[in-house]
């Protein structure tokens, strides 16, 4: 479905790992390539000094561009592929397959897992990120949390117009689209997709989808 596709969310241009959305049916198709993908790569360069007090796990599955800044007191297990210039502050837990962007920010107290960033991407306070995509310059408020699993253990689906579309996953958290913004403390439910440049408000519960360029208030 159109209103599904790669292309509706994100601009791949000046994306190093666009490769793993091609010819994707469905935007969450990436996401079921992750472990492989990471799998396929030269893993184990890292271009940065590591301070000694952070944790890498797993050291020739990571991969760490130049520029990047790893705060003393981070974890990365990989496999990882951590782009150039990002922050990796501390207390920041990547739990493995993660890919992220040019100049991306994780930071203090957020977890990530099996979720792919894009450029610029910010989960910078108190985050989880799971089983997620954040597009281009994304910013997570802090304490934005993306719920991956459903309270009844089933396949996670998508809702749109009405109809149910079946992930065919386990876990899937969010798919958020280029430039969209989420205020503190929101709350997405797993297989919430959000569209480009979308404003979302502080202390919400973000389901189905919302459209590029929407203002979501519905609270919890």
């Amino acid at each position: 479905m159109q209103e599904l596709s790669t292309n509706q969310f994100f601009s791949l241009e000046a994306y190093l790992h666009r490769e793993i959305f091609e010819g994707s049916s469905f935007v969450w198709d990436a996401l079921c390539r992750l472990a492989a993908y990471l799998e396929e790569q030269e893993l184990g360069k890292i271009e940065v000094d590591v301070p000694a007090s952070a944790y890498l796990i797993n050291p020739e599955l990571i991969s760490i561009g130049k520029g990047t800044v790893i705060e003393p007191g981070a974890y990365i297990e990989g496999p990882a592929i951590i782009g150039p210039n990002n922050q990796i502050r501390h207390g920041a837990y990547i739990r493995g397959n993660v890919i992220t962007g040019e100049s991306c920010i994780i930071g203090h107290s957020t977890e990530i897992k099996h979720s792919i960033l894009l450029n610029r991407a910010h989960a910078a306070h108190f985050n989880y990120v799971g089983d997620s995509i954040l597009g281009n310059d994304v910013n997570l408020g802090a304490g934005v949390k993306l719920a991956n699993f459903r309270l009844d253990h089933k396949d996670v689906f998508v809702l749109l117009q009405g109809q149910k579309i079946s992930t065919g996953l386990k876990k899937m958290g969010a798919i958020i689209g280029d430039g969209a913004q989420l205020g503190c403390n929101a709350v997405t439910n797993p297989g919430t997709l959000i569209g480009p440049k979308a404003f979302c408000y502080p202390c919400v519960n973000i389901k189905g989808i919302v459209p590029s360029r929407a203002i979501y208030k519905e609270t919890i």
